[in-house]
């Protein structure tokens, strides 16, 4: 017998028996890019290795060309499986994005989770249990959402709460993706079933995009493959956030524009994923 990515459970002769009520999940691999966040990178990894569920995860950063020796503090906190993958010069949020989903993707298994999340220690590891039990009761696509009850943002700058409220707005009436009105968030947890079909039809287009847009992209991409979303409430601490923000007000705008309008031009997959 075996089980697919679906849950469903097979004979040896390839007969359908029966569809898993509950669909549980396995370990969870933990993608955290990395740029120039050396002073902040040790703070969080002592905070996931406090998780309780700790032994079950692995982390997988990716230094996307840090100047300030970020790679060298993943080096790794006791007791935490630490991976490290390096760019050897910056190529922006999406493409360290693109290159931690691939590399859980070459050794996860269906049943895994991915959880992406900021490595500024402006995202809390402690709500991990919390988003595995949304995939256990059959979640696909997790969001920690700032706009969800419960959710608060007030410590960020203005500018980006503006932007992030703009673009609720704006990407909620061209997208309408069930279940979901933080669409910029960076906090995430996916199914490995669920990304791994995505890539499939993607390859190596799954994330184009190098800035923060990246995030809107994916789940633009991933709401092809009908998935199920649920948020949870992000208590968003930019309170410890030990730089200053690299995200550029003008040049994300620019870049939303431009995924909605390749997102219209775009014809929709041909098949079902």
């Amino acid at each position: 017998m075996r089980v697919d990515d679906y849950g469903t459970r097979h004979s040896a002769e390839g007969a359908t028996l029966v569809q898993d009520p509950v669909r549980t999940c396995g370990d969870v691999h933990l993608v955290l890019p990395a740029y120039n966040e050396a002073a902040a990178l040790p703070r969080l990894l002592r905070r996931v290795a406090a998780v309780d569920l700790a032994g079950r995860i692995t982390v997988w950063v990716v230094d996307d060309g840090s100047s300030d020796g970020t790679g060298d503090c993943a080096a790794g906190e006791r007791g935490l499986d630490v991976r490290l993958v390096r760019h050897p010069v910056n190529l922006g949020l999406g493409q360290a994005v693109q290159s931690g989903l691939r590399a859980v993707l070459a050794e996860a298994a269906p049943d895994h989770v991915v959880v992406v999340m900021d490595a500024d220690d402006t995202h809390d590891p402690g709500v991990i249990p919390a988003l595995l039990r949304e995939v256990e009761a059959g979640s696909d696509i997790v969001i920690c959402s700032r706009f969800t009850e419960g959710g608060d943002d007030s410590t960020a700058p203005r500018l980006r709460r503006f932007l992030s409220r703009g673009a609720a707005v704006v990407l909620g009436r061209a997208l309408k993706v069930d279940g979901v009105q933080d669409y910029s968030s960076g906090f995430r947890a996916y199914r490995v079933s669920l990304l791994r079909r995505a890539a499939a039809h993607w390859g190596e287009r799954l994330v184009e995009e190098r800035g923060f847009a990246c995030m809107v992209e994916l789940l633009m991409k991933l709401r092809h493959c009908s998935p199920v979303v649920t948020e949870i409430p992000l208590l968003l601490r930019y309170d410890r956030k030990p730089g200053a923000s690299k995200l550029k007000l003008g040049r994300t705008l620019r870049q939303y524009l431009l995924l909605l309008t390749r997102d219209r031009l775009t014809p929709v997959p041909f098949k079902k994923l």
